[in-house]
């Protein structure tokens, strides 16, 4: 996600509180830049947590793994 992509986001946000509001074609322009900001937000997340490990009194660190349902 590019900077650009957020000043468009908040751009579209700020006028869609406005009395004129979004055109239909906006509409669908916030709601393309919020779902790749949501898949931005979520890869960096998964990222994050593939290298987060835990550290016992021992020292031994143990990569998380994904719980089982």
């Amino acid at each position: 996600m590019t900077p650009e992509n957020i000043t468009r986001i908040n751009a579209l946000a700020a006028k869609s509180r406005t009395p004129e509001g979004l055109s239909d074609e906006e509409k669908a322009e916030q709601a393309s830049l919020r779902k790749e900001y949501l898949a931005s937000i979520k890869a960096s997340l998964q990222t994050q947590l593939a290298n987060t490990v835990i550290v016992d009194e021992n020292g031994t660190r143990t990569p998380l793994t994904k719980k089982e349902k």
